[in-house]
């Protein structure tokens, strides 16, 4: 019969330290699974990986960073081309709306640069926190806060480390016990643990390194 784990007793801040030490051991290879040759073609990826397989962007980009190289591209684009060239990545006439303004703003405001702080890289069209976070974070090595995507938002919650749904809430939650110097590295194995093991249907918690953490896992 299946019994529900209980091993519950340490503080939030030290089981979330053992959490990433025992991931860092099982995945160790963790990284951001989005190719891109820039940080512009970063930016356009990561908003289309919103409710979308980091795979199939790839898959999109491979030929969309060949017809489209600078921000004046994306921003002089036919929206209903880009909204075929993006259509794979679903939500496409929201996300080529966002990209086509996104670039236009990048122009008029940024010189055509992705801007390096939270502040800026908010205020453009189709950019929120876990967008901002993993482009700062990876093109600038400007950590403002963890990321919080569909993976992380699963596993923090079966892990005990937030109770909120929001995912700017989860990311304050997480924020508070994980180590600053952690943020970035933290969300990146989240990431990799909820593709390979924490799945959203079917976890296997039967060969999980976390079990003996995590409130949520079956023991046998």
């Amino acid at each position: 019969m299946k019994k529900r784990n209980s091993n519950t007793y340490l503080d939030d801040k030290t089981r979330t330290l053992k959490i990433t030490d025992l991931l860092e051991k099982e995945h160790p290879d963790a990284k951001i699974a989005l190719e891109y040759p820039n940080t512009l073609e970063l930016l356009i990826a990561t908003i289309l990986s919103a409710q979308c397989t980091d795979e199939r962007v790839n898959k999109v980009t491979k030929t969309l960073f060949k017809k489209y190289k600078k921000a004046e591209d994306y921003a002089n684009a036919d929206l209903k081309e880009l909204e075929q060239d993006i259509k794979p990545t679903g939500f496409y006439r929201n996300k080529a709306k966002n990209i086509k303004k996104c670039c236009q703003m990048l122009i008029e405001k940024y010189n055509s640069q992705v801007p390096k702080t939270m502040k800026e890289m908010l205020e453009l069209p189709g950019v929120g926190r876990k967008t901002a976070n993993i482009v700062l974070a990876n093109a600038y090595n400007v950590v403002e806060g963890i990321a919080v995507d569909t993976h992380v938002h699963r596993l923090a919650k079966r892990l005990g480390l937030t109770n909120n749904e929001d995912q700017d809430k989860i990311e304050a939650d997480l924020m508070k016990i994980v180590p600053r110097e952690k943020w970035m590295r933290f969300a990146d194995l989240l990431i990799f643990h909820g593709r390979r093991i924490c799945n959203a249907k079917k976890p296997k918690c039967e060969i999980c390194v976390l079990k003996s953490l995590c409130p949520s896992a079956f023991t046998f």
